[in-house]
């Protein structure tokens, strides 16, 4: 089979879409036929070499997609050939073929296409957790959302308006403002415009801040209100500063870390949320930005286009 590889960490340059063998299932595993691939920072960091990532070269990224299953392992009995499923967290995703663990399988309704499955799964089972679990933002909250445009940015804007929260934006352009305007923010200011002076003059601070540049950590304190929460959970700016815990506790504020590994830990719970996530683009409370499509076999581009910044929403690899 193709694949999207790379053998060395490095820049976009060190992908190349090459042959690799087949997967071989187990016994627990279906083989998925994919329709569509998604790309996320997370594969950025796993090519630089500063993300985890497990075996030999060639390497193979990705960690979501959607597709078709072309084979079952014996001891699956509730898949079948044919059937339509996506994934969030099962590794070497950038292939025409991957092997699936049946547990990470999730079935698709007729209302989700594989473009929107692979679009949204991995983003939107974030902004989920990251607006129910890491903190739950309530009605009357305000919240700061940084990478406002953005596909996880999106999200967070569009769930922070469904659970009645004032939703501020920060983005880097006047286009890119506009897009978070429109998702439903309430307000959004760029990161060249004296943001934090703006914030703390008009909203008195915030609430909660989704970070995800972490660059910028100490500033999302700055904006954070007395007792109020900075949510961590990237760090596509820049590796975060440290922080003095003497700081938390003069002006009794809140650190927490998220990950989505931590809250995928059964069929039962990816099936779960996952049905949640789909009942809300079924009744038009989310809805999923595409800014672009790439062949597979562009990955390279793709990459270069993510780490650009000129991107908006979410990029798909298409085998």
């Amino acid at each position: 089979m193709k694949a999207l590889c790379f053998d060395t960490f490095g820049s976009p340059d060190v992908l190349y879409y090459g042959d690799v063998p087949d997967p071989i299932i187990g016994a627990d595993e279906v083989l998925v036929k994919t329709k569509a691939i998604g790309l996320n920072f997370a594969d950025t960091y796993r090519r630089n070499g500063n993300y985890h990532l497990v075996g030999q070269p060639p390497f193979i990224a990705g960690y979501e997609g959607s597709g078709e299953i072309v084979a079952v392992g014996k001891n699956v009995k509730h898949l079948n050939i044919g059937d339509h499923i996506g994934f969030a967290d099962v590794p070497l995703a950038n292939a025409e073929l991957v092997a699936v663990p049946a547990s990470h399988a999730i079935p698709l309704p007729e209302y989700i296409s594989f473009e929107t499955a692979a679009a949204i799964l991995l983003q939107g089972l974030t902004a989920q957790y990251l607006t129910n679990d890491s903190y739950q933002v309530k009605a009357g909250d305000v919240i700061l959302v940084h990478a406002a445009a953005g596909g996880v940015g999106q999200l967070l804007v569009q769930l922070g308006k469904h659970f009645g929260a004032t939703v501020i934006g920060l983005t880097s352009s006047t286009a890119k403002k506009q897009i978070v305007l429109k998702a439903g923010a309430d307000d959004c200011f760029l990161y060249n415009d004296n943001w934090k002076q703006q914030i703390i003059d008009k909203y008195k601070g915030v609430d909660v801040v989704y970070e995800s540049i972490g660059s910028t950590l100490m500033d999302s304190f700055e904006v954070t209100k007395t007792g109020g929460t900075v949510v961590f959970f990237g760090f596509a700016g820049g590796d975060p500063p440290l922080i003095d815990p003497r700081m938390l506790m003069d002006a009794s504020k809140t650190i927490t870390g998220g990950d989505l590994w931590s809250y995928l830990t059964s069929a039962e719970e990816r099936i779960k949320r996952a049905s949640t996530l789909f009942s809300w683009v079924e009744k038009g409370i989310i809805s999923v930005d595409i800014s672009k499509k790439f062949a597979l076999s562009d990955g390279a581009t793709a990459h270069t286009f993510l780490e650009s910044r000129q991107s908006t929403g979410k990029i798909l690899l298409i085998p």
